[in-house]
């Protein structure tokens, strides 16, 4: 019996020590297998980042392809626009007209868009007193984009030069709900203003927009402007423009003012630097750097287009009514030195020590019992804009500048002779009154 027993244990063991041989080799396989499957996780992560990272390095240098296509239609169109800008100057002999004849005085130029109808009506107005005098005041249309109504038209004149601004980069506004013309505006002047300047070394350029008319002294006036921008370099531009313009506000068309800051035709001496909303821009302190404006008491231009990229606002009642001067004023016999700086402080001072002050309540009421100009004096903007609220003249105020004004004194006619003066208690120190 223990001879049989120990013949099982004999048996089981033989049959044991291959199981255990076996589990041994199946661990040691399967721990093979591990390591080899960590391995190939391992190898196919790193290839997934390797691949990403070509994709990415991919989409960059197909990003990097389409930014250089893009820089080579630009190119391309550039290289269009003036190979079509030489053929035109040989063609109208621009380059003749202003070396050979005569230095111009300024080059004019109309900033155009999409509005064809206007700039027809634009352009017949300036060409109606420009033609004469065309050699000193050599006429280009610019036009921001490529409506082909407008390049149509502007191509369509022997009397002037046509240029083209192609701009395809993205606008970024400011803030939110801004009007993105407004930049795509200030984008085309300065191009504009670059090519006139820097590339035909003008050395003035009148700017007019393309639903203007302008008067029959205009260019004489800007002629008289170019001499004192020459001469006293506290004149930042010459305007062609009053923003309170209108007929009821208006009555001597021999009269120019000294102010900061008018708009409309505009001869500018130079302007340097990239613009968002250009007009604003120039009434900020740290860009004018206390430079001035001079402009006329009756307009010199007629904005005459109600539908823009400023949608009609304030057309009724502020531009239509404007006063377009009729009258043909030999500027060049006029002494115009009283608008240099220090002797313009000294005339205005004596314009408003004669002027009758009153109290800006019920301002009107007073103003009609006074016979001679009169002079309101203003405490700060809310105060400026209830009496000019009275009698209907421009309220707005940038940067602390109201419309029109010299250092704080708005300027308008009253019951057609009679001088309203609208003065801060700064301008009372500076003016010295």
């Amino acid at each position: 019996m223990g001879k049989c027993f120990c013949d099982y244990r004999f048996l089981f063991l033989l049959v044991v020590l291959p199981f255990i041989y076996i589990q041994i080799r199946l661990f040691a396989t399967q721990s093979q297998y591990a390591d080899r499957l960590t391995d190939a996780i391992e190898a196919e992560t790193h290839c997934i980042r390797q691949t990403r990272l070509l994709i990415d390095q991919i989409s960059m240098q197909q990003g990097r392809i389409l930014s250089l296509e893009e820089e080579r239609k630009r190119q391309d169109q550039e290289c269009a626009q003036l190979r079509a800008l030489v053929q035109d100057l040989e063609r109208k002999g621009v380059e003749k007209l202003v070396g050979d004849v005569q230095v111009p005085v300024a080059a004019v130029v109309v900033m155009a868009c999409n509005r064809a109808d206007y700039l027809d009506r634009t352009v017949k107005s300036i060409l109606k007193y420009q033609t004469p005098i065309a050699s000193r005041y050599p006429l280009f249309i610019s036009q921001d984009g490529s409506d082909p109504h407008v390049k149509s038209k502007g191509l369509s004149y022997d009397q002037l030069t046509y240029m083209q601004h192609l701009d395809y980069e993205p606008v970024h506004t400011e803030r939110p709900g801004e009007l993105i013309a407004y930049y795509k505006i200030a984008r085309h002047y300065k191009w504009a203003l670059d090519q006139l300047f820097y590339k035909h070394k003008f050395s003035r350029v009148i700017i007019l927009e393309d639903d203007m008319e302008i008067a029959p002294d205009f260019f004489d006036y800007f002629e008289a402007g170019a001499a004192l921008l020459d001469r006293d370099k506290s004149i930042m531009a010459i305007s062609s423009w009053n923003d309170n313009g209108q007929r009821q506000f208006v009555d001597d068309p021999y009269i120019t003012i000294f102010p900061f800051v008018s708009f409309g035709a505009i001869s500018f001496f130079f302007l340097d630097q990239s613009i968002t909303y250009w007009d604003d821009w120039l009434r900020l302190k740290e860009n004018h750097r206390g430079r001035q404006f001079i402009r006329p008491e009756v307009c010199r231009t007629y904005n005459f287009g109600e539908h823009g990229s400023s949608m009609g606002q304030f057309f009724k009642q502020y531009l239509e009514p404007i006063k377009l001067n009729d009258v043909q004023v030999d500027w060049k016999s006029m002494d115009l030195s009283y608008l240099e700086q220090d002797k313009y402080v000294k005339h205005i001072a004596g314009l408003l020590r004669k002027a009758t002050p009153v109290d800006g309540s019920n301002a009107i009421l007073k103003t009609n019992n006074i016979g001679g100009d009169i002079r309101i004096l203003y405490r700060d903007q809310s105060d400026f804009e209830s009496v000019a609220r009275q009698f209907g003249i421009f309220e707005e105020w940038k940067d602390g500048i109201p419309r029109t004004a010299y250092k704080g004194v708005v300027v308008f006619r009253y019951q057609t002779q009679k001088r309203v003066f609208l003065v801060s208690p700064d301008s009372v120190q500076q003016l010295g009154i």
